[in-house]
């Protein structure tokens, strides 16, 4: 077994056959106990009665959209949510005796979990050059370090300002302004791992990077696809939404290589049929695809309407949108009847009937959305898939029309509104211009780097300087080993964090940890008490506001950190006044205004119940691609190929788990309890590759020119997944990832198709032995 250090639980794993049902009494029984475990009754009653509400505290999870004001829950959240807010509003700190405990060379060796549990940072901490401890250094001090480092470098790209989508829009803007003003544009964040196939294929094809849908779109749609995510872990308040969309009438597909709870049936705990009756099924059609197929299955959809069309002219595609909407549409039809069956059946695993049961479903349908998530984008054809699928979505007019769409479901609470705050590393040209006019500096306009690209800066010693607020990046990132290896070589590493995470134990010679609000807690500056704003994956700016006492009177906001970095860094300016947007966010929103389209008047109209819903050209019937119009594309069949003894990983997220960080062992919707060190694989590969249930393994992934990656000591579990197919978490699957296996456009990391061979543990060390023998 899994052997952990010290004070840490053993693992035992258990197995339970999967659930077929998410949510109902047993979800709110697990976010009111681990709720509970975190902090008092009285703290967690009040975060979770002002969470999502208006002129309340945001859920810091996922982003999807609030209902609109008056048709909220008093319980609007989920359990995860609840969860994650109680694990940052948690009575548990860490003070600087604990770092004189626990020397940095230990902290490597813990576990996500154990880090993670040790409570919320309560003072500025570094780790000077060749000390193995973190020990208490002033604000003053911990600024004017990064601030000395950055002015010594030889040029502004030698530093990378990292952020994930937890921050606020106030930040974000305010950590790119300072970056820009600093020189460079290096600001990776972690849409560059996560949905950064999406905004790439989106701006090709539609001149937009986001979604074109509302939750209304979702309730009215007639048909929606659910494709490549697991609503009930990763964004559960979704199932809400298709609840109300299948008491509408709507159909739902889901396309998934595992049977998730959440995709087959749902049961709501604020409705009577959740507690008392077998609540709702969610799926209609569940198409259990291989891993890596839906570009394939969309090729098949898309040249079935075609060959409909043909059969019935003016009877199947939506013509009259296509000629005056599009572009490129007699290119495209002539490709996808190209296509052939036995390449979609092998691609896909399904039969041709299936798909064309689906296509059956679509010309029932007026109105057409497409959900997708990682399961789409961290393949490298990610792009031409999403290309595809808008594809599919142009033939029969579904875009910019009521209930259809494209709906990109994001992770982070504020991902989306990192790049429309300027967190990306190769903003348009227009909004570098608005920056110029609105603070009289020049923005650097050559390209910086991304997540991967900086990583690879790291590990060749280009890049000195890492600042990462929020977000776990060394677990977040792929190929853990080369990921590690890189960090360690910088200079200095500085995180803006609320908890402690594996990226302050993997870190350059010079180490500081700039303890922050959380979303929670009440901020209040010189200015009076202040409040942020986040971005949700339906394009609605609203306000939040943190409702409790900070943890450590230590503790700045990230805008006040930023700030005074920025102000240590750069000095006096009169073009950008720190001082005064640390004082009041208000005058902060006030210059965002006169950058960003569509905050105009923004800390007016942001305050207003519902707050802003950014305008969307497509849905204006404005494509701002090169042509002018939606742009139809040619994509060649692709498909992940495992050699014969091999297996297609997927990585992915346990349900009790947020990001990178496990609040348990367990994985309750997959009967999984106990361990994490598992390998989902279809009992017929388990049978065919010789192995046996419960048997230890080494997962190892291979690579171009034969390069290998290992992780070891992995049970194997049965599951019904598609065949060829198997599944484990992530982060610990990371390491498996290699870091030049990207999609192609995006430059994002594929960790859902990795070819990898099953190994029995211990056998590389039996092979060595008899090597030296």
């Amino acid at each position: 077994m899994h052997k952990p250090p010290e004070d840490e639980p053993e693992e035992r794993l258990s197995v339970t056959p999967p659930e077929e049902w998410a949510a109902g009494v047993p979800a709110v029984a697990h976010a009111i106990e681990y709720s509970l475990r975190q902090t008092s009754p009285r703290r967690a009653g009040r975060t979770l009665l002002t969470m999502n509400q208006v002129d309340g505290v945001d859920c810091p999870g996922c982003a999807w959209a609030d209902p609109s004001p008056g048709h909220r829950h008093r319980n609007e959240y989920c359990e995860n949510g609840a969860k994650h807010i109680n694990d940052e509003a948690t009575s548990r700190r860490i003070t600087a005796d604990f770092f004189r405990r626990h020397p940095v060379s230990e902290l490597a060796r813990r576990s996500d979990l154990w880090l993670n549990q040790q409570g919320r940072l309560t003072e500025p901490m570094v780790k000077r050059p060749d000390s193995d401890h973190y020990e208490p250094v002033s604000w003053h001090e911990a600024l004017g370090l990064i601030a000395a480092e950055l002015t010594s470098l030889d040029s502004p790209d030698e530093a990378v300002f990292y952020t994930s989508g937890r921050v606020s829009n106030e930040a974000a803007f305010v950590l790119q302004l300072f970056a820009r003003a600093f020189g460079t544009n290096n600001l990776p964040d972690c849409s560059n791992m996560c949905h950064e196939s999406s905004g790439f294929a989106l701006h090709e094809t539609l001149g937009t990077g986001k979604g074109t849908v509302t939750l209304h779109d979702l309730h009215h749609a007639d048909l929606i696809f659910l494709v490549g995510q697991n609503p009930g872990t990763n964004h559960p308040r979704q199932l809400s939404a298709l609840e109300e969309a299948k008491r509408n009438g709507a159909r739902i597909v889901a396309v998934n290589p595992l049977p998730e709870a959440g995709l087959l049936r749902f049961k709501n705990p604020q409705q009577p049929s959740g507690v008392l009756g077998r609540g709702i099924r969610i799926a209609d059609r569940f198409l259990q695809i291989r891993t890596g197929g839906d570009l394939a299955l969309f090729q098949g959809l898309n040249r079935l309407l075609v060959e409909a069309e043909d059969a019935a002219p003016g009877t199947v595609l939506d013509q009259d949108f296509i000629d005056s909407h599009t572009s490129g549409f007699e290119d495209f039809s002539r490709h996808v009847r190209e296509i052939g069956w036995d390449d979609i059946r092998s691609a896909t695993g399904l039969a041709r009937e299936e798909i064309e049961a689906v296509r059956d479903e679509v010309l029932r349908s007026r109105r057409v959305i497409v959900c997708w998530a990682m399961g789409v984008t961290q393949h490298k054809h990610g792009v031409p898939t999403i290309r595809e699928i808008v594809n599919f979505l142009l033939l029969r007019g579904n875009l910019g029309r009521a209930g259809s769409g494209a709906c990109p479901v994001r992770g982070h609470s504020n991902v989306q509104g990192d790049r429309t705050m300027g967190i990306w590393e190769q903003m348009p040209d227009a909004f570098l211009d608005a920056l110029r006019q609105e603070f009289g500096f020049e923005p650097p306009r050559a390209h910086g780097l991304d997540s991967v690209d900086s990583i690879k800066a790291m590990r060749d010693g280009r890049i000195k300087l890492f600042l990462g607020v929020a977000g776990n990046f060394v677990r977040a990132a792929p190929d853990t080993a080369v990921t590690e290896e890189a960090m360690r070589r910088c200079r200095l590493t500085a995180h803006i964090s609320t908890k402690l995470n594996r990226s302050h134990a993997v870190c350059g010679r010079t180490a500081l940890i700039l303890p922050t609000l959380g979303r929670t807690e009440r901020d209040v500056q010189s200015g009076g008490e202040q409040f942020v704003t986040v971005e949700n994956s339906m394009s609605e700016v609203h306000t939040s506001r943190g409702r409790l006492r900070p943890a450590s009177t230590l503790l700045l906001s990230e805008v006040a950190i930023l700030c005074r970095l920025a102000r240590t860094t750069l000095g006096d300016d009169p073009g950008i006044p720190w001082q005064q947007f640390e004082a009041d966010y208000g005058t902060l929103r006030e210059r965002i205004s006169r950058v960003v389209p569509g905050l105009h008047e923004f800390n007016r109209r942001v305050i207003r119940p519902g707050g802003i819903r950014l305008p969307n050209p497509v849905n204006e019937g404005v494509f701002r691609t090169s042509a002018g119009k939606a742009l139809f594309s040619r994509n060649a069949w692709q498909m992940p190929l495992a050699p014969e003894g091999h297996l297609l990983l997927q990585t992915l997220r346990s349900h009790d788990q947020w990001n990178t960080i496990p609040y348990t062992a367990d994985d309750r919707y997959r009967g999984i309890r106990g361990s994490r060190q598992v390998v989902l694989v279809n009992p017929e590969d388990v049978a065919g590759l010789g192995l046996t249930a419960g048997q230890r393994v080494d997962l190892v992934s291979v690579w171009a020119n034969a390069e290998e990656r290992r992780a070891a000591d992995f049970e194997v579990v049965p599951y019904p997944s598609a065949r060829g197919c198997a599944a484990a978490y992530y982060p610990e699957t990371n390491v498996l990832v290699p870091l030049d296996s990207v999609a192609e456009g995006s430059n994002q990391p594929t960790s859902k198709a990795l070819v990898v061979r099953l190994e029995p543990t211990g056998a590389a060390a039996d092979r060595s032995e008899e090597a030296r023998a």
